[in-house]
C-alpha cells in the first residue's frame, strides 16, 4: 500500500477515537465548572445560614445564660436565609418552582443545637385541599441521650452540662459533670476522659442514625417523582463531627444534581459561632502544573480547581500555598 492509503487508514481508525476522548475532555472541564459552582454556593450558602443561628430575641436565650455554649438555635430563620442565599447562587431567585425542584436534591438539613437536633427533610404531608402530597417539614427535635446497661438516662448537651435521670426512682439531677459525678454513682461519670468519649459518639451516631432513615425515605419519595439517582449518606471524617460539635450548627446535604454525565454529590457543615472565614480558592499553575492554594481575593494566574474552607484541607489534597499579598 502505498504511504496515502496508509494515511487514510489511520484517519480512519484514529479520527472516531480522537473524537471521543475530544468529548470526554469536554466533558470533564464542564463537571469540574459546575461542581466549583455547586461547591461554593452550597458552602456560602450554609456560612450564611450559620451566622444567623444564634440569633435570639430573649435575653434568657443569649450565649452565656449558664454556659458559654448556651444558645438557642433559631432553625426557622435559618432556614430562609439558606433558601434565600440557595437562590440567589443558583439564580433562581425568582423561580419559587425551581426553587423546590432544587429542595428535591437536598435530602436533609440537620440544625445541631444545644442540647438536641431537628431534621428538614421530605416527608409525607397534606395539601391545603385534603389531598396527600409530599413536602418539606421539620421533624421533631431529638435530645442526645444515653442509656447505660442498669437503665440510667444521661441527657448530654455540646458541653458538660448533663442530665441524669434514675430508673427506679425517676429523680433526676442535673448539673456540670465536674459538680454532680460525685453524687451520682454510676459508670459513665467516673472517668473524665470516658464521659467525653461516649457523649460526641452518642451525638454523632445518633445523628447519623437518623439520617439513614431520612435519606432512605427520601429515595422512597423522590423515586415517586420520577428520579432514578440513589441518595446516599456521605461519609463524614471524624475531624469534621469533632469541629461541628463544638458549638450551635447545620450540616445540608446536597446529591444527585446532573453534572455532564455525572452527579454532584457533597454537603457542608457550618458553626453558629462562626466568624466568616475568607474561602481558600486551589488553582493549578498552567506552566508547571502545579498546585496551589490561596485566598479567592488573591489576583493570580492560576487555574481554579478546588474550593477548601480551611489551609488545612486544601494541604491535605496536595495543594502548596501560593504568596499572595492582600
Amino acid at each position: 500500500m502505498k504511504i496515502t492509503d496508509w494515511a487514510v487508514v489511520f484517519v480512519l481508525i484514529a479520527g472516531p477515537l480522537l473524537w471521543v476522548i475530544a468529548l470526554y475532555a469536554a466533558d470533564l472541564q464542564e463537571v469540574n465548572r459546575l461542581q466549583i459552582r455547586y461547591t461554593t454556593a452550597l458552602r456560602t450558602a450554609v456560612q450564611d445560614t450559620a451566622s444567623v443561628l444564634s440569633r435570639n430575641e430573649l435575653q434568657q436565650f443569649e450565649t452565656g445564660y449558664g454556659s458559654d455554649k448556651y444558645m438557642r438555635a433559631d432553625k426557622e430563620l435559618a432556614l430562609e436565609v439558606l433558601r434565600h442565599t440557595l437562590s440567589l447562587n443558583f439564580g433562581i431567585a425568582d423561580d419559587p418552582l425551581a426553587m423546590e425542584t432544587l429542595f428535591n436534591y437536598i435530602p436533609a438539613i440537620v440544625v445541631i443545637d444545644y442540647d438536641g437536633y431537628w431534621v428538614y427533610a421530605l416527608d409525607e404531608g397534606v395539601s391545603s385541599d385534603g389531598e396527600p402530597s409530599l413536602k418539606h417539614h421539620w421533624r421533631p427535635k431529638k435530645p442526645y441521650v444515653y442509656v447505660d446497661a442498669a437503665g440510667n438516662s444521661v441527657a448530654f448537651t455540646l458541653d458538660q452540662m448533663i442530665r441524669v435521670i434514675s430508673p427506679s426512682s425517676g429523680e433526676e439531677v442535673r448539673g456540670l459533670f465536674a459538680d454532680i459525678s460525685s453524687q451520682v454513682p454510676i459508670p459513665l461519670l467516673q472517668d473524665a476522659e470516658v464521659f467525653e468519649q461516649i457523649r460526641r459518639s452518642v451525638i454523632v451516631h445518633q445523628i447519623e442514625d437518623e439520617l439513614e432513615q431520612v435519606i432512605a425515605l427520601h429515595n422512597e419519595h423522590t423515586a415517586r417523582l420520577g428520579y432514578t439517582y440513589t441518595f446516599t449518606l456521605p461519609t463524614i471524617s471524624q475531624e469534621e463531627w469533632n469541629n461541628t460539635l463544638d458549638d450551635v450548627g447545620i450540616i445540608v446535604f446536597l446529591q444527585g444534581i446532573p453534572v455532564g454525565s455525572r452527579y454532584y454529590n457533597n454537603f457542608a457543615l457550618g458553626g453558629g459561632r462562626l466568624t466568616r472565614q475568607k474561602m481558600i480558592t486551589g488553582g493549578v499553575d498552567p506552566v508547571t502544573n502545579i498546585k496551589y492554594y490561596y485566598y479567592a481575593e488573591c489576583k493570580l494566574p492560576y487555574r481554579r480547581e478546588e474550593i477548601f474552607s480551611s489551609k488545612r484541607e486544601a494541604a491535605a489534597r496536595g495543594y502548596f500555598e501560593a504568596r499572595c499579598e492582600l
